[in-house]
């Protein structure tokens, strides 16, 4: 029986063009989608744009555009780049609709009538000038521990320093450049605490990949709090019933937007009910993809919000890393912050969709994007391997044979080695792991490619006594080569429509992969995918750099981005100068106490003597190290690290270590002659 599957992917923001790593999640989401397809089941994606917030009604007011007219047409940019890189979306919509205001406001009223909604006042800083609250990010100002100018209110780019927007020096508000004023707000909350025990269960179900379930195992285990899920006029977005000046903050409905959008592709659409994917009882499938900055929101809030309301919880959700091109963080002076847009314009989508796919391997580990790595490994993997398989022999099938194929198989085993990965690659795909199902793929290209040449049909085709021969080599090259079409259609959708015109059939199914095609006739081979050329790459890093905007001292800030975002595209360059190197102070510590820090995987808290005085410092060497064992070793600090506030506690430094990572990190030794408060030279 086929699976009904409802997926989705996270819903991009109406604020501005999406970027590669948007387009990372998208590819992924549609990929997984594709297969599913391919193998018969009804997988619906749905998705839409995040369209309320604060950000979204000062940048309409700065357009001089309505905020609903902002949002439809980023909502429209956003669809066309989508379906520029062969996105398949049943539905594209918008948070900012009626079935997300019926949905969002269904919820609440049902969170509320099962006691899980109270009040509470808030203290939060106001621009007077400009008649709203201030988010943190909406704030800027001097940074309270190094003094780095031009800081966001929630933590410092410069030194990493967390702290709340009160503590900022000379804050500012980023709208008017006010001086913001502390006030009082009466906010509404979702209990999330009171779904401690049930997302305990729920997160170790198999919901969640297994090293996200331990993230949020800390979580749970430090106590969840109370989810503030309003925000104050002036908003853009819903109110919340009952009130005139209190919106739904937007990360409450946001995600309800999936509903929403599936809703109204069912309104479009006979054969799909909404209460089939959505009732508690569901036997379908809901499956979320999303990065894993937006993991606590998905797998936390969301299966509460859900469970109090009376709707089912997702099935599973499927978290990614971030995105890097060529090792380091996105960047618009280097040019490699690139927008999909411009991509598209220099390059074939399928190309990256292949090289995402080659990098996917079901965790949340991040991505890179080498540039260099990614011309070799599509011309190399795609062009030199797979097309290549039809490109050799297509032709002699055409030219002698009229282009019909032989009617037995010249090398069964060879050919069952093809057949044997119909089931092993289909479980590579369903688990995301679509790293290792290229390399089976290109592994198969290989044994293809040595087939070919071991038999050089080309040679063959100048006896006329190897007629025959030539027809069995060439249509068994045809038959691999169809089966690896059928394996990379999930990815490669726009190169299999053309395998399946040469081969002269019909849309290729998954299962197609186990039978070859006897007698059949196809037609000539035409090229498929060219070669990427360095100049198209150069071509889109310099239309992707731009200038840096200086920033003034009290200017508007631009807005602040997401952790994702800041992570897959901060602009300012890794490197540093002798200058910045020199003011980094190495003292020698002695360990004098060491412990395992509750409800953390990686980290011990050490207790270092640095000569003068002692200071706290927690480290990542707990597979390295037994905690006892550490007492009276030698160590490495950086002494002058501005302190850092953790969730377990303040880190007075950073501990310096040697090694490949993992139990393989080395200290100094007790007699190594070192003595605490040395400095490192």
């Amino acid at each position: 029986m086929s699976r009904r599957i409802l997926v989705t992917s996270a819903l991009p923001n109406a604020n501005g063009p999406i970027h590669l790593g948007h387009v990372l999640e998208q590819i992924q989401t549609d990929i997984w989608v594709r297969f599913q397809r391919m193998r018969g089941n009804q997988a619906t994606y749905v998705c839409a744009d995040d369209t309320h917030g604060t950000a979204t009604m000062i940048k309409a007011e700065q357009e001089g555009i309505s905020a609903e007219a902002l949002v439809e047409n980023m909502r429209q940019l956003h669809l066309a780049d989508s379906e520029g890189f062969l996105i398949t979306h049943d539905n594209y919509y918008s948070t900012h609709s009626p079935e997300n205001q019926h949905y969002s406001e269904l919820i609440y009223n049902r969170l509320k009538e099962a006691d899980l909604i109270f009040t509470e006042k808030v203290e939060q800083l106001y621009d007077p000038e400009k008649g709203l609250f201030l988010a943190d990010r909406f704030v800027v100002g001097t940074c309270p521990r190094c003094k780095a100018p031009d800081q966001y209110g929630d933590n410092c780019e410069a030194c990493g320093a967390t702290y709340n927007a009160n503590e900022l020096i000379e804050p500012k508000s980023i709208f008017s450049g006010a001086t913001p004023e502390m006030r009082d707000s009466e906010h509404y909350f979702f209990d999330l605490a009171k779904y401690t025990e049930f997302l305990k269960t729920w997160t170790r179900s198999d919901a969640v990949q297994d090293e996200i379930a331990n993230k949020l195992a800390e979580w749970l285990d430090d106590g969840l709090r109370a989810w503030d899920i309003s925000r104050d006029a002036p908003y853009f977005g819903f109110t919340i019933p009952g009130t005139t000046d209190k919106y739904f903050y937007v990360w409450m409905d946001a995600p309800i937007g999936y509903m929403a959008s599936f809703q109204n592709l069912c309104d479009s659409r006979g054969d799909l009910n909404f209460d089939d994917y959505w009732a508690p009882d569901s036997s379908a499938e809901v499956h979320h993809f999303i990065g894993k900055d937006i993991v606590n929101f998905h797998a936390l809030f969301w299966p509460a919000v859900l469970d109090g309301a009376n709707f089912r919880t997702p099935t599973k959700v499927h978290t990614h890393g971030f995105l890097t091109v060529d090792g380091t963080k996105m960047s618009k002076s280097r040019g490699t912050f690139i927008l999909a847009k411009t991509y598209l314009e220099h390059l074939n989508p399928e190309y990256l969709r292949y090289y995402f796919a080659a990098k996917l391997n079901g965790s949340a580990d991040d991505l890179d994007l080498n540039l260099e790595d990614f011309a070799a490994r599509v011309n190399s993997d795609l062009v030199g391997k797979v097309i290549n398989i039809a490109s050799r022999t297509a032709g002699f099938l055409v030219k002698q044979f009229d282009g019909v194929l032989a009617t037995e198989i010249h090398d069964p085993e060879l050919m069952s080695q093809f057949h044997a990965q119909v089931e092993p690659i289909a479980k590579l795909f369903e688990d995301g792991d679509t790293a290792k199902a290229m390399r089976e793929i290109t592994a198969l290209a290989d044994a293809a490619n040595q087939y070919i040449a071991k038999h050089e049909p080309w040679n063959m085709a100048k006896d006329p006594e190897q007629r025959d021969a030539v027809q069995l080599v060439c249509s068994q090259g045809v038959n691999m080569f169809r089966c690896l079409a059928i394996f990379l259609k999930p990815t490669l959708p726009a190169t299999a429509g053309k395998a399946e015109e040469f081969l002269n059939v019909g849309p290729l199914t998954w299962d197609d992969a186990s039978t070859p095609l006897l007698g059949h006739s196809i037609n000539k081979f035409k090229p498929m995918l060219q070669r990427i050329e360095g100049a198209q790459i150069q071509k889109m890093v310099e239309a992707s750099k731009e200038p840096e905007a200086p920033t003034t001292k009290g200017s508007a800030k631009p807005e602040k981005q997401t952790k994702e975002q800041s992570k897959n595209a901060a602009e300012e360059s890794n490197e540093i100068t002798i200058d910045d190197f020199m003011k980094v102070q190495l003292k020698v510590a002695r360990i004098i106490d060491a412990q395992p820090v509750e409800g953390a995987d990686k980290l011990l808290q050490l207790t270092l003597d640095v000569g003068d005085h002692q200071r706290q410092v927690f480290s990542g060497i707990k597979a390295a190290y037994e905690a006892a064992d550490l007492v009276g070793r030698l160590t490495v600090v950086v002494a002058n690290l501005a302190p850092r506030k953790m969730r377990f506690g303040v880190s007075e430094g950073m501990v310096l270590a040697a090694g490949p990572g993992g139990s393989d990190i080395f200290l100094l030794s007790p007699d190594s002659g070192a003595e605490p408060g040395m400095d490192v030279k």
